[in-house]
């Protein structure tokens, strides 16, 4: 089953109800042929739980990671992967496009 934005950030609002600490992740801005759109979701607690998606799975892991840091230090990141970027192989985004995911902690 596809979570949709509703379903995950409500699921965001809950996991903050029963007091885990959680990161929001959000593509803001996407170029040539990207996975998600742009406004796509993907909540992310202390614990590596998560739901929604980013980019489709390819970038994801890279994204919960620096969420943890978000979580942890409490600063807001901006993100970007795309295929001129060298990185961008490593994590998985060959789909010719870039994305801008912005990454914020939820209080």
């Amino acid at each position: 089953m596809h979570a949709t934005d509703t379903d995950i950030l409500k699921a965001a609002e809950a996991w903050r109800r029963e007091g885990r600490n959680v990161a929001i992740a959000t593509v803001v801005e996407t170029w040539g042929s990207a996975p998600r759109p742009v406004g796509s979701h993907l909540v992310i607690d202390q614990d590596t739980n998560f739901l929604g998606s980013v980019s489709g799975g390819c970038v994801e892991g890279a994204v919960i990671t620096e969420a943890l840091d978000v979580i942890a230090d409490g600063k807001s990141r901006m993100l970007e992967f795309g295929v001129a970027d060298e990185t961008a192989w490593q994590v998985g985004l060959s789909c010719g496009g870039r994305i801008k995911v912005y990454v914020e902690r939820v209080d």
